[in-house]
């Protein structure tokens, strides 16, 4: 089993994280950074920052987004369908972010058309699961 996995899923997992690289480099990263940076790191350069640091963003939704149910695996699917929406639909009304962020920075502007289906589906799992764990304090 062990085998299998190194074989045909390690592989797979490369190649995502490369063409999420990728999808960041050239559609993200003018705005969102993607280091793991603190509340007092990202005060201290908000005179330098385009939009909310990417661990801010996956904490926000995180925590905005309930299940009642408190299942895990469907907490990750809501999540990244909010994410694929709003990277085609950004709307103040239904964003998620701190007031603030929105004062400061705007509203994003709409991917949409410039990222095919499986882009948006990698960016969104990546926003999610690249911060797992990982607060934004």
């Amino acid at each position: 089993m062990r085998l299998f996995f190194y074989i045909l899923v390690l592989p797979f997992c490369v190649f995502a994280s490369d063409s999420v690289e990728k999808v960041y480099e050239k559609h993200c990263s003018k705005c969102h950074i993607k280091e793991n940076i603190t509340v007092k790191e990202t005060v201290r350069r908000v005179g330098t920052l385009k939009a909310p640091p990417f661990i801010e963003v996956s904490n926000r939704l995180k925590e905005q987004i309930i299940i009642k149910s408190g299942d895990e695996d469907i907490h990750r699917e809501v999540v990244i369908s909010f994410i694929k929406h709003y990277i085609e639909n950004p709307d103040m009304m239904i964003g998620m972010c701190n007031p603030g962020a929105f004062e400061r920075f705007g509203e994003m502007p709409s991917l949409k058309g410039k990222l095919s289906d499986k882009e948006t589906q990698a960016i969104a799992e990546w926003l999610y699961d690249n911060y797992e764990g990982e607060k934004f304090e």
